[in-house]
């Protein structure tokens, strides 16, 4: 469980046209990124008490619509593309067939160029599929149907189910296996199983796509038609045992830590001692069941669905998982449905930021290694930690002026707050990729290899003590998380650029942007989820019953001020699936002002463009939200991402806070200036 900054939504459609880069070392500013307030980007003709949003990203959003391969653009978009084209510089060096390649660069420079030979991986076909689609056909009974499972999951193919390895919410210094749902083809259960129109017409949508999949495949239109209806009518039945968005929020709903022989009593038909063999699982007596229901929901399948239609169900997601590097119309009809239907893109990415971004997702610690040479330097990872100490600072005063909280649960949660560990930029050690075969020419052989590795590795954890020092984003990463069972912020060396941080930006800017994020990602050891856990990790109600109590009184304020905004056309935002970024959103802000605050004290900057320093401290956390979204994305992450569009991250949250009032010297009746102002931290 981990609480990210920003949420990627389909791999299919990362991505955008590309600005101007700068591929220098450390602490100079990316051509085309200023280091301040973009007062070319504001509209001055709105009003800032009106729409804040509008007052100062109008301009930007006027001037930079949608490119047409992409469902959203906006300024981390920019700044992924700008990482991007120098991960594009590091990738084409390395693909070069030099005799003195390191062996990193080997592995990268490889898996990059058997990625972008699309003429090698049209020629091959579906052979390299073949195997796999032999072994499929070769199931001669439902009991063979565990060791096609484990066969699949080794190699990266999440049919039916999940496993893989967790912190154990009860025990935070060890790692346990874990099982939980899967095997869905859409983005999440509700589409399965919601009545109104526009989700009917989905499902029927992706009924076409499934089948014209089989038919790239070779099925007759026929057979395909029949096989997408198998597919679909497998899949709704697991989607109602699956737990919904909002109630997987809560931890206690996904601990249930089970001996092997309770989980066999859940689903006896599948055999759990023969899959945790093939899967190469190191031995263990218990592990954490997430959703029970989901695997009673298998246990029926396997007595109601055919061998015949079991098969079916796992040919598609063979080809589902494999679709990136299969040829060239298997991707354009994976995107039509993933990148077209579901998030509004217009066009196919090019080839090479499809390939760059699988290299980042499977070798992403040998690429940031390169990345980190030449991007991030001493000056800029030695401010960063300062801030973090500053805002570290600022929330810890802001937890002991609480006039809600008692202060019994007050010193718990300053002991809480001083056992944060920080990351910045990149791992302390990196990852080992010597066992991954990359083949020149093989790119699909390398995918479903590096897919093994990272399986393996994840598995081999179980059992042993959690290793703090691990990362679960690569360096370029244009993110950040909060982690509540390692109790750290991480911070990668890819957010870490303008327009979220830069060191010829005044700290004003600086402390809205970078400081902001920095204060989210605190708080999210304080929102809803993060604060079932205490400060070693552990799953541990640490807080009195009316703390507990004050906590979900002032949390309901925002569910309720949330839930009254508009994603599309009749789609409201789910405020009980938001609670948490918007918590966090809300204290974070707030407590990048206060150190921003002490950090001004005895000086007297004044007015920078016109803005004094909390005017631009504002506009610098209004900025880096400035985007334009399909309306097809717009539905999809209302739906699913628990992370509000940048206008209610902006306008939301500062329509809190009676600084920003001052500030801008609104009135009290105007719309930026909320009554009830909501606020927890």
């Amino acid at each position: 469980m981990r609480s990210a900054w920003l949420l990627t939504v389909l791999l299919a459609t990362v991505g955008a046209a590309t600005p101007q880069t700068s591929s220098s070392a450390g602490n100079r500013t990316p051509a085309g990124a200023a280091p301040g307030v973009e007062i070319s980007a504001m509209d001055p003709a709105a009003n800032p008490c009106v729409d804040f949003y509008q007052y100062a990203c109008g301009t930007w959003m006027a001037r930079n619509p949608i490119p047409p391969d992409q469902s959203r653009w906006g300024r981390f978009d920019e700044l992924a593309e700008r990482n991007r084209e120098i991960l594009r510089e590091i990738l084409e060096d390395a693909s070069a067939n030099q005799p003195n390649r390191t062996a990193v660069e080997q592995k990268i420079g490889d898996y990059y160029a058997s990625c972008m030979d699309e003429k090698t991986i049209n020629a091959k076909g579906t052979a390299p599929l073949q195997p796999e689609l032999d072994r499929i056909a070769a199931l001669a009974s439902k009991a063979e149907l565990t060791d096609e499972i484990a066969h699949l999951h080794s190699n990266g193919v999440r049919a039916m189910f999940v496993f893989d390895s967790t912190q154990d919410y009860g025990d935070a210094t060890q790692v346990i296996g874990e099982v939980d749902q899967g095997g869905l083809g859409l983005p999440d259960r509700d589409y399965y199983l919601k009545q109104d129109a526009k989700s009917v017409e989905i499902r029927r949508q992706y009924a076409a796509h499934v089948a014209k999949m089989f038919e790239l495949l070779g099925l007759s239109p026929q057979a395909a038609s029949a096989g997408a209806k198998v597919v679909l009518d497998v899949e709704t039945a697991m989607a109602k045992g699956a737990l919904d968005r909002v109630s997987r929020r809560d931890p206690h709903n996904l601990y249930h830590k089970m001996s092997r022989q309770e989980l066999a009593s859940i689903t006896p038909s599948f055999a759990w001692p023969k899959y945790l063999q093939d899967i190469a699982a190191p031995p263990m007596q218990s592990l954490n069941v997430a959703v029970p229901d989901f695997f009673k929901a298998i246990e029926s399948l396997l007595h109601s669905v055919s061998l015949e239609d079991w098969k079916t169900y796992l040919r598609w997601h063979l080809i589902h998982a494999y679709a990136p590097l299969l040829p060239e119309p298997f991707v354009k009809e994976n995107f039509s449905f993933y990148g077209q239907t579901l998030t509004g893109a217009k066009e196919l990415r090019p080839r090479w930021k499809r390939c760059v971004d699988y290299t980042d997702r499977q070798l992403g610690e040998a690429l940031g290694q390169k990345y980190v040479e030449k991007t991030f330097g001493p000056q800029s990872k030695q401010r960063t930690l300062q801030m973090v100490n500053e805002l570290e600072g600022a929330l810890g005063r802001d937890i002991q002026q609480l006039s809600w909280m008692t202060s019994a649960t007050k010193d718990k949660a300053l002991q809480k707050l001083h056992e944060i560990t920080n990351k910045i930029g990149y791992p302390d050690k990196w990852r080992d990729y010597s066992s991954v075969r990359i083949i020149r020419g093989d790119a699909l052989g390398n995918f479903e290899r590096a897919d093994h590795f990272e399986f393996q590795r994840q598995i081999a954890k179980i059992g042993k003590p959690v290793d703090k020092s691990e990362w679960f984003m690569t360096p370029p990463t244009v993110n950040a998380y909060y982690d509540p069972q390692m109790n750290n912020i991480n911070f990668p060396a890819g957010i870490l650029q303008p327009p979220f941080f830069s060191n010829q930006a005044d700290d004003a800017v600086n402390f809205g942007g970078i400081g902001a994020v920095i204060g989210h990602e605190l708080t999210h050891g304080f929102d809803d989820e993060g604060r079932q856990f205490d400060g070693e990790g552990n799953l541990r109600d640490w807080w009195t019953p009316a703390d507990a109590k004050a906590f979900e009184s002032r949390a309901q304020c925002f569910v309720d001020e949330y839930s009254s905004f508009t994603a599309v056309d009749d789609v409201k935002l789910n405020g009980k699936l938001t609670l948490g970024e918007n918590t966090a959103d809300n204290g974070g802000v707030r407590i990048a002002l206060m150190a921003l605050t002490a950090d001004l004290a005895g000086k007297s900057p004044g007015k920078i463009e016109g803005f004094t320093p909390e005017q631009r401290f504002f506009l610098g956390w209004a900025q880096i939200w400035c985007e334009n979204r399909t309306e097809q994305i717009a539905r999809l992450m209302a739906l699913t991402n628990p992370h509000s569009p940048g206008r209610y991250r902006v306008n939301g949250v500062l329509a809190n806070m009676p600084e920003f009032q001052k500030a801008f010297s609104c009135r009290a009746s105007q719309p930026m200036v909320r009554s009830p102002q909501c606020r927890v931290w």
